[in-house]
């Protein structure tokens, strides 16, 4: 069969497979840490009472480290504190005149923003790593069950503080080391292995839960065929592109003239890809950490620490909305695009060069992006509607939100990446016909 001889095809280029077996052991290493509980910490009282880590945006959480969360494992906190820093950092460097001028600085200014994020990191880290020993500490008290602390104390705190930092950046240096030696963005691929980690028991789950209760295997049936039909849905909107012609002027050289030429631009349907999620939900958890410092679930905090309230949805389609806009101002500039065709002696047929190109390119993109915004918005709020139907919390998290489009996203991208080593040896790539679609603007991002 093809799809064998492809995968000879793959394991013959040593390259390739040198970068697919660092990538398998880089993850198997990140597996492996999220199941080393923390010291001073009873591991067997911590897992029969998992239940408390169980529901809400805790559950959200603990899907992107794979369990670490609810293990409270040394990579507890995973990749997420680096990704708020990467947010407040790209940030700063809109509205920050000394970050602007070392995004254009070229590499020693990409070197430096990547040494403020990492340092941000750390900082950030060392808030969460406090926050989540008292939300813990805070939540056996209000359960009013044993703590799961052999000892709680100041030595205690600093001493978790200190590994639960120290093993985020560790993480954080497995995603560097993938990227570099491995196959795929290496941050995105840990999320994406996180998520992975966790399907097989939501399905265990929700299909024990479909026998024992209503509609049996048939709805279990129909909540898959609904699962596939929302990642086709979300594949298109990856891949969707609306193309923008442009005429390349003819150009006379001494005696000779040569002919204009007709190129697209493909102006992609949703450029931001799943970063408006990621922003979005980077703030979402602001309430939670909030609210950790407390056992009460009474209050303005709680309403947005449900992922099934209505403000808390509510809150993140508007947030994901405006993201969408404002991430693809970054990451597609008309203005820039305008220039760049202009130099070149290129043309929108019956728009003027320069100040109405930008306009004309500005606003194709704002009447293509409003739609991929509110379909990202809806993706994202999928698993709250799946719980109206009485889809468990667990399964219910894969019917979109983050972790759909992460999943579709990083997949994506890693295929691209095997067909393109295929391709530059001249072996037959992975699709029959075509080549697979890349992207910009995904998570792959940082």
């Amino acid at each position: 069969m093809r799809i064998f001889e492809t995968f000879k095809n793959i394991w013959k280029i040593e390259e390739l497979r040198n970068r697919i077996l660092w990538t398998i052991g880089l993850c198997a290493v990140y597996r492996l840490g999220s199941f080393i509980v923390l010291p001073g910490i009873d591991a067997q009282l911590l897992a029969s009472n998992k239940a408390a880590a169980g529901e809400g945006l805790l559950a959200l959480l603990d899907m992107f480290s794979g369990g670490a969360f609810s293990n409270a494992s040394i990579f507890a906190l995973g990749i997420m504190p680096y990704i708020s820093a990467s947010i407040v950092i790209q940030l700063l460097t809109m509205v920050v005149p000394s970050f602007q001028k070392l995004s254009r600085d070229g590499e020693s200014g990409h070197n430096k923003i990547n040494q403020y994020t990492r340092q941000l990191t750390v900082l950030i880290l060392i808030f969460q790593s406090w926050a989540y020993i008292s939300s813990i500490n805070s939540q056996y008290a209000g359960l009013g069950t044993s703590s799961p602390f052999v000892s709680y104390g100041a030595w205690f705190v600093l001493s978790s503080i200190v590994i639960l930092t120290a093993g985020s950046m560790f993480v954080m240096w497995l995603g560097e080391r993938i990227t570099d030696k491995g196959i795929g963005n290496g941050i995105s691929f840990l999320i994406m292995i996180g998520i992975i980690a966790r399907l097989p028991q939501a399905l265990s789950i929700e299909c024990a839960d479909r026998n024992n209760g209503a509609g049996g295997l048939v709805m279990f049936l129909l909540e898959i065929f609904f699962l596939l039909v929302v990642i086709a849905f979300s594949i298109m909107l990856v891949q969707g592109t609306r193309k923008v012609p442009v005429q390349y002027a003819k150009q006379i050289r001494g005696n000779r003239q040569y002919g204009g030429v007709r190129q697209y631009i493909p102006l992609k349907v949703n450029a931001a890809g799943v970063m408006p999620i990621i922003f979005a939900q980077a703030i979402m958890f602001v309430p939670m950490v909030l609210s950790g410092f407390t056992s009460s679930n009474d209050g303005f905090w709680s309403a947005f620490t449900r992922p099934d309230s209505f403000a808390y949805n509510a809150v993140l389609a508007v947030l994901i909305i405006v993201f969408t806009y404002f991430y693809t101002a970054i990451t597609m500039n008309p203005v820039q695009m305008a220039e760049a065709m202009k130099s070149q002696n290129g043309f929108i047929p019956g728009i003027k060069p320069g100040k109405a190109t930008a306009d004309f390119l500005d606003t194709i993109m704002t009447r293509i992006t409003f739609p991929g915004s509110v379909f990202l918005a809806v993706v994202a709020i999928l698993p709250c509607i799946a719980r109206l139907f009485g889809v468990s919390t667990s399964f219910a998290q894969f019917f979109g939100g983050t972790s759909l489009l992460i999943l579709v996203g990083v997949v994506l991208d890693t295929l691209q990446q095997i067909e393109s080593h295929l391709m530059m040896h001249h072996y037959d790539g992975l699709m029959k016909s075509g080549r697979i679609k890349g992207r910009t603007g995904s998570v792959a991002a940082y």
